[in-house]
């Protein structure tokens, strides 16, 4: 995101991994989600079949260690799922990023408040994404090479989105995490420069809770750093979180974007103050 060389400066952020570590990362989550969709029947009986190819491969010339069963086992399962070789997978690796960049791949509306600030993302930014109705936006923020931390109160959201993130090849600089509003919140790499909250899923929390979360949120975020709120199908719009926002100022862009439309609000793009602009703000005249 725009921020001052000063902030950037003092980050200490992850690397983001190679093609060759990304590509390693996308086969193992294929396996583990593979492996999590059977039952233990099903996984002692891949066993005794891979036990038994490298018998008869082998003759018996070395003991089966577990690490050696295990390995085999994962080799059968990139075969029945056919993942592609490093080399062919490299090859469509361009071009499905450059789809999965899109807000329409993720069915997220091409003016929607988050791809108006899509040209002001840069790599390794740390990024947020709260809510089940948000999902899209963790996928097409991890696109973007973005650290990205999901959060929801709803687990079947965050197994599906982890499941979604590995399908993806995605996974390899995301996290995601069950969190109760108001509790508490993960660790971050850095303050977080980009939040993204599905309003709707505010919805059915009390006032004072709401409030509680949103000052955690606002707390965690950098100087200069911008929060999105995006509108669901029912629930709270995101104008009705706006009073939690006092001295932040509100970007115009995603509005100006849909002038005249008559569709819903594309959401409320709001920025934190700068640490200067903050700190005056605090102490007054």
């Amino acid at each position: 995101m725009l921020r001052t060389t000063e902030a950037v400066r003092g980050r200490q952020r992850r690397p983001l991994p190679s093609l060759k570590q990304q590509y390693l990362e996308y086969v193992l989550q294929r396996i583990e989600t593979y492996k999590n969709s059977l039952g233990r029947t099903r996984l002692m009986e891949m066993a005794s079949e891979a036990a038994a190819e490298m018998q008869d491969s082998f003759e018996g010339q070395f003991l089966l260690t577990e690490v050696l069963m295990q390995e085999a086992v994962d080799r059968m399962i990139v075969r029945q799922l056919k993942l592609p070789a490093f080399s062919r997978w490299k090859q469509q690796y361009t071009r499905l990023r450059k789809a999965q960049r899109e807000p329409t791949h993720w069915r997220l509306e091409p003016d929607c408040a988050l791809a108006a600030l899509l040209p002001r993302l840069e790599p390794e930014d740390v990024t947020l994404v709260v809510g089940a109705g948000a999902e899209p936006a963790a996928y097409l923020l991890a696109a973007y090479d973005s650290f990205v931390t999901f959060i929801a109160a709803d687990m079947g959201a965050v197994e599906r989105v982890e499941s979604g993130l590995a399908n993806e090849g995605l996974a390899s600089t995301a996290d995601c995490f069950f969190v109760q509003p108001g509790c508490w919140l993960p660790a971050f790499p850095a303050p977080i420069d980009l939040v993204v909250i599905d309003a709707e899923s505010l919805s059915e929390i009390d006032a004072p809770t709401r409030a509680r979360f949103l000052c955690q949120l606002q707390d965690a975020t950098g100087p200069s750093g911008v929060h999105v709120l995006m509108p669901g199908r029912a629930g709270l719009a995101p104008e009705a979180l706006l009073g939690a926002y006092d001295g932040w100022a509100r970007d115009e862009v995603a509005r100006s974007r849909r002038r005249g439309s008559a569709r819903r609000s594309p959401g409320v793009v709001l920025t934190r103050p700068a640490e200067g602009a903050e700190s005056a703000s605090r102490t007054g005249p």
